[in-house]
C-alpha cells in the first residue's frame, strides 16, 4: 500500500538562535533521532531581513562531526579557526569537518546587509563521523554548484550535494556511505527515490508533494521505508532535500555543538 512507503513523519519545531532569528529543528526528534549518519538538521528561513540585519551565528566550537551547509537562496560568510573565509551561495556546499575540534562563525556578509530585503533560505545538517575518524584533524571544503553532479529531466532538477545516488557521485569527500541531494520540482513533475541506501528521508522545504498516493505539505520530514523505490510527484512547485545512508556505527550523544 502507498502508506507503507513512508515509515515516519517528523514535524520540525521552531528554535530561536538569538536576535529573533528562528530555524526549524528537524533532527534530532523524538520520532527519529538520526537518518543514516545525519544527527542534526536545521531549516534556515525562508526569511527577508531588514536593511542592516542578517544572520549572526557567532564563533562556536564543534567536535566529532561534519557540518554541511546548503542554500536555496541568499548567502552566508563562513569563517573558522583554520583561517578559512568562504562565501557560500545557492547551489554550492560548505563541508566542515570538525574532527577533534574547530571553531567557526556564519554571518550574512556586510555587502548583503546594506541591501534592504536580503534573503536567506537553506539548511545545515550535521554528519556524525565514524568512530575511527572522530578525533581526526579538522578541515574545510567548499564546492561550487557547477562542480556538483546534476540531473534535469521533465521538470525535475536534482543536484547531488554529497555521497552517491542513482549512479551519481559527488566530489565532496565523505567518511561513510551516505547521500544528500537538493531537488527543485515543477508542478506535476515526478521522479523515483531509489532504494540503494538503507536509511532515506525526504524533507519538503517548500511546496507540496505526494509519495505514492499520499500527499504531504512543506515542513515535513518523510522517513522512507527501507528496500522500496519511492515514487514522488509534486502537486505544486516544490523544493526538497533528500538524505540518508548507512546507519551510524553505534549510539551518539549530542550535547550543545558536540557529538
Amino acid at each position: 500500500m502507498a502508506e507503507s512507503l513512508v515509515e515516519t513523519i517528523v514535524v520540525p519545531r521552531p528554535r530561536d538562535l538569538g536576535e529573533g532569528f528562528q530555524v526549524l529543528r528537524v533532527l534530532p526528534s523524538g520520532q527519529r533521532p538520526t537518518i543514516g549518519p545525519f544527527v542534526f538538521f536545521d531549516q534556515m528561513g525562508p526569511v527577508k531581513f531588514r536593511a542592516g540585519a542578517g544572520l549572526d551565528v557567532r564563533p562556536h566550537p564543534h567536535i566529532g562531526l561534519a557540518t554541511v551547509t546548503y542554500l536555496f537562496d541568499g548567502e552566508i560568510l563562513h569563517r573558522d579557526s583554520l583561517g578559512t573565509v568562504q562565501l557560500i551561495r545557492p547551489g554550492a556546499v560548505n563541508w566542515m569537518t570538525a574532527g577533534r575540534g574547530i571553531v567557526h562563525s556564519e554571518r550574512t556578509p556586510a555587502e548583503a546587509r546594506r541591501q534592504p530585503g536580503a534573503s536567506l533560505f537553506g539548511a545545515q545538517t550535521w554528519v556524525a563521523l565514524p568512530k575511527h575518524a572522530e578525533d581526526m584533524a579538522p578541515g574545510f571544503a567548499h564546492h561550487e554548484a557547477e562542480t556538483l553532479p546534476e540531473i534535469e529531466d521533465n521538470g525535475v532538477r536534482l543536484r547531488l550535494i554529497a555521497g552517491t545516488l542513482g549512479g551519481l557521485q559527488s566530489p565532496v569527500a565523505v567518511f561513510s556511505p551516505m547521500f544528500l541531494a537538493g531537488a527543485a520540482l515543477d508542478a506535476g513533475a515526478r521522479f523515483d527515490v531509489p532504494a540503494e541506501h538503507e536509511e532515506r528521508a525526504i524533507y519538503v522545504a517548500a511546496g507540496r508533494i505526494a509519495v505514492g498516493a499520499t500527499g504531504f505539505e512543506s515542513g515535513r520530514l518523510l522517513v522512507l521505508s527501507p528496500g522500496q523505490t519511492a515514487p514522488i510527484a509534486a502537486s505544486t512547485q516544490s523544493r526538497l532535500l533528500l538524505l540518508g545512508g548507512a546507519p551510524i556505527d553505534g549510539h551518539r550523544h549530542l550535547w550543545w555543538n558536540f557529538v
